[in-house]
């Protein structure tokens, strides 16, 4: 089972122009409404690929209702703390003319510590040992700090793996908690590491470090260039696809959530690093945050290509 917490989703809206027009009337040629945050997103490409997920986290409001009744659409278990506060709206503007995605993202509500132990307690009621925990979002505002590393810590000793794919202070303090994978893009390691990160052994040598404080895995995403999988033993440089672009909303995640259900399907390394590539790329072709088709991936398969650097 792998189990997804969301503690600050959102209702992603994407509108379509012909050509943006700044300081100007634009007209909306077509609007989706996508559920979304990171560890949802992660559940929807799990769920894709055939893997058993459940969704857990926090909603609130007719967003977070509307997030709900699409969980349940897609068949999707789900096990979310119900809020006053609505769940925050993300905008994408795509221009069509111009091929590109204008992202507008709400920071979220605060949410009470009480909310924030119930789905903990929640969470430690679902897990069992073997089952994957993937914390994948940014924190609601005013969460303390300390948060993500106790959870990890206290999930690692019933047996649980953990995965993160969060930012700031808070996922440079749960680093210390050990993860058994972290997958940041380039620009969220140089914020963990606090430097630029120019060249790919920058990088390495940066995940490296984390890998030496106690991190078990680190995949590195770098957008359409691909990406790098690090172990204390192997690095291995996956490169990107090129493949008709539609909407690159959630590609990361979608990467995450297959690079997690592979290696608990006990695949090794390598061929799960290869094949989060594929998905990845896969849900590039889909619109708005719709997960990977299976046979978009495995038909990409064949055209990954990986370098195996130690």
């Amino acid at each position: 089972m792998i189990i997804t917490v969301t503690l600050n989703p959102a209702l992603d809206k994407t509108i379509s122009v012909s050509r943006l027009m700044i300081n100007g009337v634009n007209r909306v040629e077509d609007t989706r409404l996508d559920a979304g945050g990171k560890g949802i997103n992660v559940s929807k490409s799990v769920k894709a690929l055939g893997g058993e997920t459940l969704a857990m986290g926090i909603l609130g409001g007719e967003s977070g209702l509307y997030i709900q009744h699409s969980m349940d659409k897609l068949g999707i278990p789900s096990k979310f703390c119900f809020v006053d506060a609505p769940t925050r709206t993300n905008i994408k503007i795509v221009d069509n003319s111009m091929h590109t995605s204008t992202n507008i993202n709400e920071r979220g509500e605060p949410v009470d510590e009480a909310t924030l132990q119930q789905v903990f307690e929640n969470l430690k009621q679902e897990a069992k040992p073997g089952d994957t925990v993937i914390v994948a979002s940014t924190n609601p505002p005013g969460t303390r700090e300390e948060l993500l590393g106790e959870w990890t810590r206290e999930l690692k000793a019933m047996g649980v793996k953990v995965c993160l794919d969060c930012t700031g202070v808070s996922m440079r303090r749960a680093l210390t908690a050990g993860p058994d994978l972290i997958k940041p893009n380039k620009g969220e390691l140089e914020e963990i590491c606090g430097r630029r990160l120019y060249f790919d052994v920058d990088v390495i040598a940066a995940a490296k470090v984390l890998i030496e404080n106690g991190v078990q895995r680190v995949a590195v995403s770098l957008g359409a260039e691909g990406a790098l999988f690090i172990t204390e033993d192997q690095v291995l440089r996956v490169y990107g696809l090129k493949v008709p672009v539609v909407s690159t909303v959630g590609s990361g995640d979608g990467m995450m959530g297959a690079l997690a259900y592979y290696l608990q399907e006990g695949m090794e390394w390598k061929e799960a690093a290869m094949r989060s590539v594929a998905v990845s790329a896969a849900q590039v072709m889909r619109p708005g945050s719709e997960p990977a088709l299976l046979s978009d991936a495995e038909a990409l398969l064949e055209q990954v290509i990986v370098d195996e650097l130690m």
